[in-house]
This record gives C-alpha cells, structure tokens and sequence, in this order.
C-alpha cells in the first residue's frame, strides 16, 4: 500500500495490515500468537457489524485477501489459520445480512471464493457458513450449489440422460456442501433426495435422524439411526459416525420410554468398542445407585483391547494402578504406537510415584519418533529422552537407562540432526537440571534480597 492510500485507507484496514505482517514468515511454532493477533483485530471489526454494517462486510472481505495473500507465507500445519479464515467467512456474511445484502449475492461471492481457492482455505466451511446464514442466504446458497452439483454430472455418450461421475472430486464436493445446507435449513425431503442420488452413508442416517429428531418423531428418526449402524458395520473400515449413531440411538429410547433399551444398547456398543467416549455415554444411562458396579464391570471388560484406547479409558477413569499395571506388562513396541497426546499425558500421571514405569512411557515416544525420521519433532524426541533419563535416574533403573543409550547410539548414530542433542542428554545424567531463566535471573539480581 502506498504512503497516499495508507493515509486514506480505513484505520481497521490500516490494522488488518499491520497484524498480518505482509513479507513476514509464520512459523508452526508462532502461528498461535499469529492468529492471536488477528483475532484482536477480527474483535474490533465484529463490533462494527451492528453500527455500521456494509462498511464491516467490505472490511471483512479485504481481510479475507489479505488472508490469501498472506497464506503462503505461514505454516498451518496446526489448521489454526485455516479456521481463523473459516471464522471470517462467518463475519463477511453476518455482515452483509446486517448490511441488507441480496442472498444471492452473497452465494455468488462465496461460491468465487471457492472457485478460486488455492490454500483450501474454504474447505469444509460450508457447516460454518450454514449456521450463519438465515433461511433465504441458506436456499440461494443451495440453489447455486445445485447448479454446480447437476453441472458436474457426466453425459451418456449417445442418449439424452446423464450419469454421475463416479469418483469426480468436483461433484462429491457439491454434494456435501448442499447435504450442509440442507441440514442447516432443515431440509429433509431435499437432504434425503440427494443421499439417494449420491449414495446413503451412515452420516446421512445420522443427518436425517436429527433432523427427525428435532420435529418431535423418535421412532421415525430411530428407524434411521438404526439403518445407519447397520450400513457402517459393513463399511471395510468402521465408520466414524459409529458413536454418533449409538449416542444418538441411547437418547432416542430414553425419549421412547425404553431406558432399558437404552442401557443394553449402550452396553452392547461399549462391549464392541470400548473407549472414554462410550463409557461416558454408558455412565449417562445406568442407575445412579449402580454407577460404581457399572464402572468396574466396565473396567473389566475393556482390559483385553486396544493398548491407546485402554489407556485413555484409564486416565479418564482415575483407574492408576490399573494403569500402571497395564503399561507395566506391555512390551516396549506396544508402548511405541501409542499416540503422543496419550502418552504423554500417562507419564506426567503417574511419573511422581511409579517413575521407572513412567520411563518406559517417555523411552518410547523418543524411539517413535526417532525411528519415524521426523526431523522436525526431534526437539520433542530429545525432550522425551530427557524425562526418560530422570525417571529411571529416579527409580534407580540406571542400567535400563543404559541400554536405552546403546540401542540408541547403534540404530540411530547417523542421525546427525539428532545425535548431538542425545549424547548432550547422555553426558548429563547424574547432574542437576539447569536452572530456568526465571531462576537465573533471580539469581542475578538478588530478587527478595
């Protein structure tokens, strides 16, 4: 921008400027306080929306380019940006609502957006969007997007019909978009149409069951989650609306009267997959005066499954010792598949008074890593190593300590970006931790002399 358009240029837009630091490079690390700042900016232009409407949505669209501008220029791997420009979206159409804008004009700007979307920064917006937009911005949205969708279609070569286009990633995009729309609207007539056309996935029986659900028809919408179980029992991987469906299914009976139902229902699908999310949807159904034999029953039957899920299970259930036990008997490979999050935050439980178990637990996220040469996280892995060494140092399990570092140094010495940091750890074992900024410099200035 130039010095003249600068000085002329609205003082939001002057912001809006200044927060995204045109020609400055955002890393994943700096990307939370990057958008931090834009937030505060988007604040101050939220507040506008209400006083001084088409002056907000034209701002809200320079920040949205601004945001393509910009993309480039950080690392999202985190999706925290992403969803920053999902959010403007929102405001741009707040904005135009408040301001009087024609729906089929602010569906004919979001659909450019889309077209010319080279970061993705509108995918999957459209369940966003769809809260936002009131009942006439919802159907000219849909209009438009079922133009898109019956464009896509591919003509029989030779005859006057015309077939879907199997695997186009063009026409499977508009068909979610519209399935969003529809079941924002609520649409179920045109909802249902649709899965018919495109094939019915579980998801549809979930969409249209809450949407039944929500006009005061349970058996109705039961029928449809019901479908929905059995069409992803036979899906080659599961489904991930599995428990959608099962939650779904629980309060359907509760509201039918059938609480016993219910619980079997509920019991039945936490037997098939055990996990913190069906327990609890276990624990909302049983008789509260039988919650704890419920809890060790379902204790119980979870311990012969999946190692990630049971440790979940038991950090969400405060069941310790159990887990202890659990990770105790489990062998150094099992400990390695287990996600980082879980991992983690099992060793920071139980590091304090079972340290040598807690060991084995920051050993293996350190070798995952490690072993997966994601250079990247290595700062994370040397930081795992670190705790390992303390805690085995703690449990007095040096000589486990020990073989950690020879099966280290022999799989992985040509790692040269990792090495270095590794034998760091190694020469301070036995040493006190170094000190923290804050204590050096208390140290420093005789802060409380």
């Amino acid at each position: 921008m130039s010095a003249r358009a600068r000085r002329s240029a609205d003082p939001l837009e002057r912001a809006i400027e200044a927060a995204l630091d045109p020609g400055g490079f955002v890393s994943e690390r700096g990307c939370f306080a990057f958008v931090s700042d834009l937030e505060g900016v988007e604040t101050e232009l939220a507040a506008l929306v209400s006083e001084a409407p088409a002056r907000a949505a034209a701002l809200y669209e320079a920040f949205l380019a601004g945001c393509y501008q910009k993309a480039e220029e950080v690392d999202d791997s985190g999706a925290q940006f992403s969803m920053f420009v999902t959010g403007l979206f929102c405001g741009s159409v707040t904005a135009r609502r408040a301001a009087g804008a024609d729906p089929d004009e602010t569906a004919a700007r979001l659909l450019a957006w889309m077209d010319d979307d080279p970061y993705s920064l509108t995918y999957g917006f459209e369940h966003d969007v769809a809260k936002v937009l009131d009942r006439a911005g919802r159907a000219a949205f849909a209009r438009q997007v079922r133009a898109r969708f019956e464009a896509s279609a591919v003509p029989v070569a030779g005859a006057g019909a015309s077939r879907p286009a199997g695997p186009s990633a063009e026409r499977r995009r508009w068909a979610e978009v519209l399935r969003a729309l529809y079941a924002a609207q609520p649409d179920f007539d045109s909802y249902l149409a649709l899965a018919e056309e495109t094939g019915i996935t579980p998801a549809d029986c979930y969409a249209l069951a809450k949407m039944l659900s929500a006009c005061r028809k349970p058996e109705e919408a039961l029928s449809w989650v019901e479908r929905g179980i059995v069409l992803g029992a036979t899906t080659p991987y599961g489904s991930s609306d599995r428990h959608r469906l099962a939650e779904l299914k629980s309060r359907l009976l509760v509201k039918l009267g059938r609480e016993q139902e219910a619980v079997d229902a509920a019991w039945a699908d936490y037997q098939a997959h055990p996990s913190r999310y069906s327990y609890d949807d276990l624990m909302k159904l049983v008789p509260e005066a039988r919650r704890r034999d419920w809890h060790d029953r379902a204790v119980d039957a979870a311990m012969g499954g999946d190692l990630p899920t049971i440790i979940g299970l038991l950090l969400h259930t405060k069941e310790t010792e159990r887990l202890v036990e659990l990770i105790g008997r489990s062998a150094d490979d099992e400990l390695e598949a287990v996600g980082h999050h879980t991992a983690e935050e099992a060793a920071g439980k139980i590091e304090k008074t079972h340290p040598g178990v807690a060991a084995r637990l920051w050993r293996a996220q350190g070798v995952r890593i490690v072993k997966a040469k994601k250079s990247r996280y290595y700062d994370a892995a040397l930081h795992n190593f670190e705790r390992a060494r303390r805690c085995y140092a703690e449990a007095g399990l040096i000589a486990d300590w020990e073989q950690v570092v020879d099966e280290v140094r022999v799989e992985h010495h040509r790692k040269t970006s990792f090495m270095p940091g590794f034998e760091q750890i190694v020469r301070g074992a036995g040493q006190e931790p170094e000190p923290s900024f804050l204590e050096v410099a208390k140290a420093r200035w005789s802060v409380g002399r």
